[in-house]
């Protein structure tokens, strides 16, 4: 059984509320919903964080390192600005997806720069919600290597 970590970032917990332009009516409920219902159809053991605060988010990236076989996150706006987060996701020896529900690349320019993705393996980015599955699908293939 994969154990597998995914991590949301700022503002994620208003997903259903904010910029429904961008990121649709589903809330951060119905994300984990969907991904804990795939996970236990798929024999991964899935644990699920969000947290506003930087230096939560660092704390749990450290913890994956010795509880998790991979890491997916989605770090919203700390995306762009982290050298913390990007160097806890240095640290760690096991597969990192970065995954984002909208295009960065199709919105403002700062939100181009991404310091999560020399330390990911992959990125996932554009698919809205339906992006968590992929993670986790592409997640338990990595780790079937």
């Amino acid at each position: 059984m994969n154990k597998i970590i995914i991590l949301n970032g700022p503002n994620l917990n208003l997903l259903g509320e904010r910029e429904k332009n961008q990121y649709g009516d589903f809330t951060l409920k119905d994300v984990e919903k969907n991904c804990t219902d795939y996970a236990a159809k798929n024999n991964i053991k899935l644990t699920l964080f969000q947290s506003n605060v930087e230096g939560e988010l660092v704390n749990e990236i450290q913890n994956s390192r010795n509880n998790h076989d991979g890491l997916i996150i989605n770090a919203g706006g700390y995306t762009h600005t982290s050298v913390a987060i990007h160097d806890a996701l240095k640290i760690l020896k096991i597969p990192i997806i970065e995954l984002h529900i909208s295009n960065i690349y199709n919105r403002e320019d700062f939100r181009h720069k991404s310091l999560i993705s020399k330390a990911a393996k992959g990125v996932i980015c554009g698919f809205g919600i339906n992006g968590y599955i992929m993670s986790l699908k592409a997640m338990n293939k990595f780790l079937e290597k």
